[in-house]
């Protein structure tokens, strides 16, 4: 983060993405660097396998999501550059975002009512994280295990290997870290990561209810019933998922004063929808 934010100063690049969020405000304060964000569709997640144990018991999948403080999260991790998310995959500001899915607070007594429902009055529970997996991974799996600690589960960090991590430790050990950046539909969004088919199940999720709707609503013309099977499809991975979802990260981008782009850039990837090239420019 530090060679390449001095790369921008110096003149060296024109552009760099995933700024640091701890170095933001200092960046901004830089002459001639302009720092932007924007609120796009990506989130950090906590995936568990649901097919290995204990992960393969809802009820304990049901405390782990009760056992995050995600506003905490966002403010410590975040530093405020993005926001909480409901342990659904589409953002606020998707058409067929299910807003009627009540957000899930940190509730330790939630959180033991669903553990004990398992059998158990405490677990340990392994987290792998790096933080390629998602900025700032580490001090957020610290964060998880604190607050987790009173509801009588106890995360144990694993700090893996960055330059192995995606090889050795994502979807091969049964608790990780990942983040996954918005997509321009909802299809492309649920089909790539909770269908039982997809080659990125991370969680190893099946729900014979929730592939059923997915494939009936690439189908559906009418926009009303569309919308209402994007609706209960978001409800079933909120309720039953593997994923922990806390938190959305804003896109934050710098470039130097010479490069300009139109009013309204692309959030679903970084850097305007990964078309920068096409659609920024430099003044002369």
């Amino acid at each position: 983060a530090a060679a390449r934010m001095n790369a921008l100063r110096g003149g060296f690049v024109d552009v760099i993405n995933q700024v640091d969020v701890k170095t933001a405000s200092l960046l901004k304060r830089v002459p001639g660097v302009k720092v932007e964000e924007k609120n796009g569709g990506q989130h950090d997640v906590f995936c568990m396998m649901t097919d290995i144990p204990p992960f393969n018991d809802p009820n304990v999948r049901q405390a782990l999501k009760y056992a995050i403080n995600r506003q905490e999260m966002v403010d410590k991790i975040l530093l405020g550059h993005g926001a909480v998310a409901n342990d659904i995959p589409l953002p606020a500001t998707h058409p067929y975002y299910a807003k009627d899915i009540a957000q899930r607070e940190y509730d330790p007594d939630k959180a033991r009512f669903y553990l004990k429902n398992s059998g158990l009055t405490s677990i340990e529970i392994p987290l792998s994280v790096a933080e390629t997996g998602f900025y700032g991974s580490t001090d957020a799996g610290v964060l998880y295990a604190a607050t987790a600690k009173g509801c009588g589960l106890d995360i144990k960090l694993v700090r893996e290997p960055e330059d192995s991590y995606w090889q050795q430790t994502w979807m091969k050990k049964p608790f990780s870290v990942n983040y996954w950046p918005g997509q321009v539909s909802a299809d492309m969004q649920l089909s790539w990561t909770y269908a039982e088919n997809s080659a990125w199940n991370e969680t190893h999720w099946k729900n014979p209810r929730f592939n059923e709707l997915l494939t009936v609503a690439r189908a559906e013309t009418d926009e009303t019933k569309r919308r209402d099977m994007y609706h209960e499809m978001q409800q079933l991975i909120h309720d039953d998922g593997g994923a922990v979802i806390p938190m959305y990260m804003n896109h934050l981008w710098a470039t130097n004063s010479k490069v300009s782009h139109q009013d309204e850039v692309g959030g679903e990837w970084e850097l305007d929808g990964l078309r920068c090239i096409e659609r920024w420019w430099l003044n002369d």
